[in-house]
């Protein structure tokens, strides 16, 4: 009978093209053996290269293999001929391996140790823990147990980096991988951060370990010099009486200070033949004054001259406030907050002048043909300038398993995450001593006679010390978390366990005692997860 026989015909026809498909896939139809059946269709199977890490085979048309051990980066990635750095083998899977291969964005790697910092892009897969035995990469146990992970440990740099791939949507499955972060390995040399999402990349982490060490302690701020700032000068002396036709007042003396902040001191009086001029009051003069710091000496009259009035002191600037905040997540990691620097001290009143004398009245006159003036008032000492602030203790380092930047999405599965403890934040740095107030200048000296003397003009006041500068406040303590995030685009599947170690001490103040908390920085951020702002730049 014909018809049997053309449907064997056809049957053994499609089996023939199914036999001839590649690995990709398999199709094709058949008619059955009834004169009923009109064909038999068989949908293509899923590539050779799908299923889970655990059970997909590792081809070489799937993926770029890597041994630490058995490797070299001239080799083109195969299974008998791996790459040895994985970096490059990322690269490999990223773009192909040349003569216009499509890229397998895969990267197979054995149970060694990578001393180097990978960049994945999302969209490569980066499959770990291969037992690389005589060439052959399976998931099978060895003898003395289950396969090691593929671990990532720089000895500095993040360990880890996944930036956005060309597609967007596309999600870099990570497995069987340890990352393990030095301490200090961070851009900030304290922070120990082990794996950074940069906005937009997109990773699912299945059975692998991501671990954080200890933060370090924050750096104390520096001290401001010990010596003391710059001292006053001492006041110019008032010219002697019937000396000078005209005794104008001793000149006034200035200290400069950083910054270009003054301190002066106040003209001595103008002697005179019937009354003595008043002296200048010293600058600057405090706002509220009610002491008469600096004020000006006044002029004989009636009376004899008075002296001018020693400066007020500078104000001494108390310690600054500790660091306060959570600090900010970067494309480098974690940044935190310094302490708040010392103030610098206030500049010391320049003394005023003293009062002028006067050679005539109840007195004896300067003799004939001498000038016939009284003496001149002397002017006053010049302040201290005030001392400079100490710096701001710097913040502890962090200590941080996975940072999630903003629009990145990240899933865990059956992943352990440790995070250790975040330094302690850094002392505050001491302030420098203000400068001495130097001594006025004397009055002019009276005119001695045989029957009598003229009044002696009167000295200036002193300079008032520069003010101590302030102390600096403390570091922020730095954060412990296990993931931190900007934006919740993260999925904790079951097996996920996450680890973080106590949270940091803020730096005390800068000279505090014990016990003494003004000053202090503030605790750094610490949890399991812990969301930070979306504004995640610190302020410039």
């Amino acid at each position: 009978m014909p018809f049997p026989d053309l449907r064997q015909k056809r049957l053994l026809l499609a089996l023939g093209a199914l036999s001839m498909v590649s690995a990709g896939g398999l199709s094709g139809c058949y008619y059955g053996d009834s004169c009923d059946d009109e064909r038999t269709c068989l949908s293509p199977p899923k590539s050779l290269c799908d299923g889970p890490p655990a059970t997909a085979p590792a081809l070489d048309m799937c993926g770029v293999f890597v041994s630490e051990l058995l490797g070299d980066d001239n080799n083109p990635g195969t299974k008998h001929a791996p790459v040895k750095t994985l970096q490059h083998a990322v690269g490999l899977a990223a773009h192909g391996r040349g003569n216009s291969e499509v890229p397998t964005r895969r990267v197979y790697a054995c149970g060694d140790t990578f001393k180097e910092t990978i960049t994945l892009p999302s969209g490569v897969d980066l499959w770990g823990g291969r037992l690389c035995d005589g060439g052959e990469l399976s998931y099978e146990w060895s003898v003395v147990g289950p396969d090691q992970f593929t671990t990532i440990a720089p000895p500095g740099g993040i360990p880890l980096r996944v930036i956005e791939g060309k597609d967007a949507t596309s999600t870099s499955t990570i497995f069987g991988v340890r990352v393990l972060a030095a301490e200090a390995s961070a851009m900030d040399h304290k922070s120990s951060i082990a794996m950074i999402l940069s906005q937009g990349a997109k990773a699912n982490v299945v059975s692998s370990e991501i671990v954080a060490r200890n933060g370090k302690d924050g750096e104390p701020g520096e001290d401001a010099s010990r010596e003391r700032a710059t001292d006053g000068v001492e006041g110019n002396d008032g010219a002697s009486a019937c000396a000078a036709d005209a005794a104008v007042g001793a000149l006034p003396v200035v200290t400069v200070c950083d910054g270009g902040t003054e301190s002066t001191s106040g003209y001595g009086g103008d002697g005179g033949l019937d009354a003595g001029g008043d002296g200048a009051p010293g600058q600057p003069e405090p706002a509220e004054n009610p002491q008469g710091f600096g004020a000006a000496g006044r002029g004989a009259g009636s009376e004899v001259c008075s002296a001018g009035s020693d400066g007020a002191d500078g104000a001494s600037a108390g310690r600054a406030g500790g660091a306060v905040g959570e600090g900010y997540l970067t494309f480098d990691g974690w940044i935190g907050v310094r302490g708040e620097d010392g103030k610098k001290g206030g500049v010391g009143q320049g003394g005023g002048g003293g009062g002028g004398s006067k050679s005539r009245g109840p007195m004896v006159a300067c003799p004939v043909g001498r000038p016939q003036s009284g003496a001149a008032g002397g002017s006053g000492g010049s302040g201290g300038c005030g001392g400079k602030g100490g710096w701001g203790g710097g913040y502890g380092g962090a200590s941080i398993a996975i940072v999630a930047l903003e629009d990145s999405e990240l899933e865990l599965n059956a992943t352990k995450v440790v995070a250790g403890k975040g330094g302690k934040g850094g002392v505050g740095g001491t302030g420098q001593p203000g400068g001495v107030g130097r001594p006025g200048g004397q009055g002019g000296v009276g005119y001695d006679g045989i029957s009598g003397v003229t009044w002696k003009a009167c000295d200036g006041g002193s300079g008032g010390f520069g003010g101590r500068g302030g102390d600096a406040g403390g570091g922020l303590g730095g954060a412990a978390v296990g993931i931190a995030y900007v934006v919740p685009n993260l999925a904790i599947r079951p097996g996920t366990t996450i680890e973080v170690g106590g949270a940091s001490e803020g730096g005390d103040g800068g000279n505090a005692a014990p016990g003494d908390d003004v000053g202090r920085g503030g605790i750094g951020p610490s949890g399991q997860l812990y969301r930070f702002g979306a504004a995640n730049e610190p302020p410039r």
